[in-house]
């Protein structure tokens, strides 16, 4: 009885821990420390036949705003199709940043690589790492900055994190969901690296 209680003990301290630091990393944006990386990474989402769903501009504009701010001259966006799609993210990603946001073409690449967050990444360290290029700012939604810059790290990349609140979920309960549900992903990557 005693191990079971201090095994349900230690359960509930590393799901408190995990859970205060994925909140805590929501709550950061490296952009207020850091002016310049020599790229911004937007990390993909659900796009529809090339339009990005409202999350995904969120990111896209969050770029946008620090690629105006002159923190990088380049912008990768990251994400592969599903099957049946006729765009990927990372192109329906690059065509709303010049299109809609205004960016020149020159200084958006599209990287349609990876069908999950870590698979994006490593196509994206892949190709910094043949251009000589070593740090990035991550963007995605709030609840991800700690799993996207513990990747990141992994992977070779110094990563800065500066997600949107934008597309965030707007109500309570939506945003424990993403915490709960962000807390669960990042003990599964720490355990088993994916």
């Amino acid at each position: 009885m005693t191990t079971v209680l201090a095994l349900v003990g230690l359960l509930v301290i590393v799901l408190t821990g995990t859970g205060w630091a994925v909140w805590s990393a929501a709550h950061t944006d490296d952009a207020r420390h850091v002016d310049h990386a020599d790229v911004i990474l937007v990390l993909g989402a659900a796009q529809y036949q090339g339009v990005p769903s409202p999350v995904f501009a969120g990111r896209l504009e969050q770029a946008a705003l620090l690629f105006g701010q002159g923190r990088a001259e380049q912008v990768v966006v990251l994400g592969a199709g599903r099957p049946g799609d006729t765009s990927t993210e990372a192109e329906a990603g690059r065509t709303y940043l010049v299109e809609e946001q205004g960016l020149p073409g020159d200084a958006v690449v599209a990287l349609p690589i990876g069908g999950t967050t870590f698979e994006s990444l490593e196509g994206a360290a892949a190709w910094m790492r043949e251009r000589g290029l070593g740090s990035a700012f991550l963007v995605s939604d709030p609840w991800h900055n700690l799993r996207v810059r513990r990747m990141a790290s992994d992977l070779g990349i110094q990563g800065y994190v500066s997600a949107t609140w934008r597309s965030a979920a707007k109500t309570e309960p939506t945003r424990l969901e993403g915490y709960v549900r962000e807390t669960f992903a990042y003990l599964y990557y720490r355990l088993f690296g994916r």
